[in-house]
């Protein structure tokens, strides 16, 4: 099920651009020279990402890496809802999604999405957000594996969007789910051969 149409074309337009470009500013890029820690492209799995930034040793990088890349997704929702539209406000996100993902700034090769999934989550029925949240941790806890936690929080998102009342948003969360499958290609053949790093390795 998908959000009624409500917006023009050109405000979905201008809401797409605005969600992008918000998604696009990397957060952990930028944190990590502010703070001296290095070019991320150089450390660990050279992603942009709060699980690259931890492997840097700073666990509040990492943290406030986390906070941001949620929040800016949970921020296009948010202000595209308030002035606009339901419709916007998915849009907005799923633009978010696509911006940390492929970030112009950065030539197009960005993060995985995960912290930005889950502050989408937040955003659109927080407690199909909470619900993933906790479903991360609980793999995290259990696995010690930060990409295996992604992958099945993503996995729940559209699941636990139907189940607790919000099923014009599972659609999207469906979308975002396959694009975070898609971005962890390589974590999830490692899986299979048991080589993926626990959380915290450098």
């Amino acid at each position: 099920m998908l959000p009624d149409l409500t917006s023009t074309i050109g405000i979905l337009g201008l809401w797409a651009v605005l969600g992008y470009l918000l998604g696009s500013i990397p957060f952990g890029m930028v944190l990590a020279r502010v703070m001296g820690l290095g070019n991320l492209r150089e450390i660990g799995s050279g992603n942009i990402g709060a699980t690259n930034v931890l492997r840097t040793g700073s666990k509040k990088a990492a943290a406030a890496t986390l906070i941001l890349d949620g929040g800016k997704g949970a921020v296009a929702v948010l202000l595209a809802r308030a002035l606009a539209g339901e419709d916007a406000a998915q849009l907005a996100g799923l633009m978010a999604f696509i911006g940390h993902c492929f970030p112009v700034w950065l030539g197009f090769k960005g993060g995985k999405g995960v912290a930005t999934f889950l502050g989408l989550l937040l955003a659109l029925f927080w407690p199909a957000g909470l619900a993933a949240c906790a479903t991360w941790l609980a793999t995290a806890i259990l696995s010690r594996i930060s990409s295996l936690s992604a992958l099945v929080a993503a996995l729940l998102g559209p699941v636990w969007m139907a189940l607790l009342g919000a099923p014009e948003g599972a659609a999207l969360a469906a979308v975002l789910a396959a694009l975070i499958f898609w971005r962890h290609g390589a974590n999830i053949a490692r899986l299979r051969q048991g080589t993926e790093p626990k959380i915290g390795k450098k």
